[in-house]
């Protein structure tokens, strides 16, 4: 016989939570390694790079100096690789080694709700990293507050894009070895040719056209334009463009790994 008492199932908000708590609990359990590099990083970087360079670049870029250009520029690209790194080799992992989807969809969760999850964490992260590089911006008076308060949220809007963007990688990825492709071939130009270390203008026409569709570009300048607390009605479009670029790669990501999830 049916049960007459149907099956409560707990509220959407209580099944995404609980897959982003389980990845707070195993990230804090080593949270001296897991988050001492993401302060440690951008000031390697900075003393290596920007002031060394600083000191042969004297004019100005986009009205701010040099050191300054590329600290607001950094802001997102941790965003961007904690994110991208999450969402490959971690997800992989859990998905074909440790096999901890398979026991997280055995509870009461969709797989929508396990990937949905998945990205509002990598999202998180995205904040933590952008949070730990303004502090040492702060620090060094690069960024000034409290204009810069609001770069973590760009930093969950960063993180969010890649995420998805990751995913929808991650769903084609047969061996962990090919993620060396994205992550040599997709991030790394993004990094150089996004206006974190140089402006886009000062490229060629055909290659800032490509420069323009890179999703960090958007980034860059949200967070440059938060620093400054200069918002230009162009970067309405860097908002719209990161709003179509999550939901379309988001749809993707979740259309390709529900194949895998679900055997």
């Amino acid at each position: 016989m049916k049960s007459s008492n149907p099956v409560a199932y707990p509220s959407l908000s209580r099944r995404l939570y609980s897959v982003w708590y389980r990845h707070v609990r195993v990230y804090t359990k080593n949270l001296l390694s897991n988050g001492l590099p993401p302060f440690l990083e951008p000031l390697l970087f900075l003393a290596g790079v920007g002031l060394g360079l600083s000191k042969y670049i004297t004019q100005s870029m986009e009205g701010l100096s040099y050191i300054e250009f590329l600290g607001t520029g950094l802001l997102v690209t941790a965003a961007m690789f904690t994110a991208a790194y999450e969402c490959t080799f971690g997800t992989f992992i859990r998905l074909e080694f440790e096999k901890v989807y398979d026991g997280m969809l055995a509870a009461p969760i969709t797989v929508n709700d396990l990937i949905i999850g998945e990205i509002i964490w990598a999202g998180t992260k995205g904040v933590f990293f952008t949070f730990a590089v303004l502090c040492v911006l702060t620090a060094f008076r690069i960024v000034r507050l409290p204009e810069g308060l609001l770069t973590p949220l760009v930093g969950f809007i960063t993180g969010v894009m890649f995420a998805t963007l990751s995913l929808w990688v991650t769903s084609f990825v047969k061996t962990i070895q090919h993620f060396n492709f994205y992550l040599t071939g997709v991030l790394s130009p993004m990094f150089f040719f996004s206006g974190v270390v140089f402006p886009v203008s000062n490229l060629p026409s055909s290659v800032r056209f490509a420069a323009e569709i890179m999703p960090l570009t958007h980034c860059v300048r949200l967070a440059r334009a938060v620093c400054i607390g200069q918002y230009p009605p162009g970067l309405l479009l860097s908002l719209a463009y990161a709003v179509v670029f999550t939901v379309l790669t988001g749809w993707l990501a979740i259309r390709r790994l529900r194949r895998r999830l679900i055997r």
